[in-house]
């Protein structure tokens, strides 16, 4: 019955990463010891003073519609907290809150991209951009990075890929998949380069900023120049703990924030009253009540990436933030594993699935077919036994 379907949906990918971690749960349920690495989820729980905020709303009776682009006062702890983190000036009317930043990126698309528009990303990059554009129009326009260059794009790749269609750039910092973060040094040299073509705009995907192991954190909005060139995107999901409140939010030029907050009046309406209220609590707290989540995070990247480097035939390198390693694992394309041939990246993933019971993401979801991708958002015990397998069924 697919042709009584729209050509749009039957053209649409299924997300590969929900796919999989599907496909994990239903092994599990039949009995399978399968561990997880698929899914982009921290495993710690929302803070208690996030929580404690939802239920005053609760109590304070928060429980009719909210205004489309979000309540006043979490606009206003917004730009506060854009100005405290990344020295951006923003106003509650250049704030739109949705629900989730993936919807956030779906309005964007929906209302900067007309069909032919080409839209740049550095690839990898996060599964349901390509969708996305595509869904809206957009022709999706790869630019491929490898492991060598940490999985960042120069600006001679970004000067070379930029035609008289090309309507934007998408990217994440840090990155899901690689964990890459882009310096202000790398992200000024990208900058000079925009300079040149005033109509581009650039969607800066910063979900993960507070997840971050270099030190520092720029977004490209504050480079001089492009804070009126950008759309800075954001959310509580990651850092808190919330990916099921479902809040995310952008910063951007007000008659982008107008556009987006007429296309949500016509589809979702304002997020959800009571997920709104916590979310100020948690863009009002000081990032260091994150340090004990972060720390974790970082001790586990390095044991990861430890233990990935003593199994032959993967390439590691050592990614800055999110909580995602991106090995490269070409070199067993061609070659039998336990009667199994492996062609690609996906046979791989399905390979490691089977003989290992360990889920992970073939890097073709991303963009990148040499790549699998693994969250190490789980316990260090439970990683090092998903390694230990890994390890033995590609021994």
């Amino acid at each position: 019955m697919n042709h009584l379907l729209s050509d749009r949906i039957n053209n649409l990918a299924t997300s590969q990463t929900l796919a999989m971690a599907a496909l994990a749960r239903e092994l599990k349920a039949q009995g399978k010891d399968i561990i997880s690495l698929s899914l982009g989820e921290p495993d710690f729980n929302t803070p208690d003073f996030i929580k404690e905020a939802a239920k005053k709303a609760i109590d304070e009776n928060y429980s009719t519609y909210s205004p489309v682009d979000g309540y006043v006062e979490l606009k206003e702890a917004i730009c506060r907290k854009f100005k405290r983190d990344n020295d951006l000036d923003y106003k509650p009317s250049q704030i739109v809150v949705s629900t989730g930043a993936k919807q956030s990126l779906y309005n964007i698309a929906q209302v900067m991209l007309n069909d032919g528009d080409e839209v740049i990303l550095p690839a990898p990059y996060w599964v349901s951009y390509f969708e996305i554009v595509k869904l809206s129009g957009g022709v999706p326009v790869e630019v491929p990075t490898s492991i060598d260059t940490d999985f960042k794009i120069t600006p001679a790749q970004l000067e070379a890929a930029i035609t008289p269609k090309t309507k934007m750039m998408w990217f994440s910092s840090p990155c899901n998949p690689s964990g890459s973060v882009y310096n202000r040094e790398e992200l000024t040299a990208l900058a000079k380069v925009l300079e040149k073509y005033p109509n581009i705009i650039v969607v800066a995907d910063e979900i993960y900023e507070h997840i971050n192991f270099s030190g520092t954190f720029c977004s490209i909005a504050s480079i001089p120049g492009m804070l009126e060139k950008t759309i800075t995107v954001n959310g509580v999901a990651k850092a808190f703990a919330m990916t099921g409140w479902r809040i995310g939010y952008i910063g951007a030029p007000e008659f982008i924030t107008k556009a987006c907050t007429k296309i949500q009046g016509q589809v979702t309406s304002g997020a959800n009253s009571i997920a709104q209220r916590a979310t100020i609590t948690a863009v009002d707290a000081d990032p260091s009540v994150l340090n004990e989540m972060v720390q974790a995070f970082h001790s586990r990247r390095d044991l990861v990436v430890g233990l990935i480097k003593e199994i032959p035939g993967m390439k590691i390198n050592v990614p800055e933030g999110a909580f995602y390693v991106f090995p490269d694992v070409s070199s067993f394309f061609g070659k039998t594993l336990r009667g199994t041939l492996i062609k690609d990246a996906n046979d791989f993933s399905m390979y490691l699935l089977g003989e290992a019971n360990v889920a992970t993401v073939t890097g073709d979801a991303f963009g990148n077919p040499n790549c699998i991708r693994f969250s190490y958002a789980t316990s260090e015990d439970i990683l090092k036994e998903a390694l230990k397998r890994i390890k033995e069924a590609v021994a």
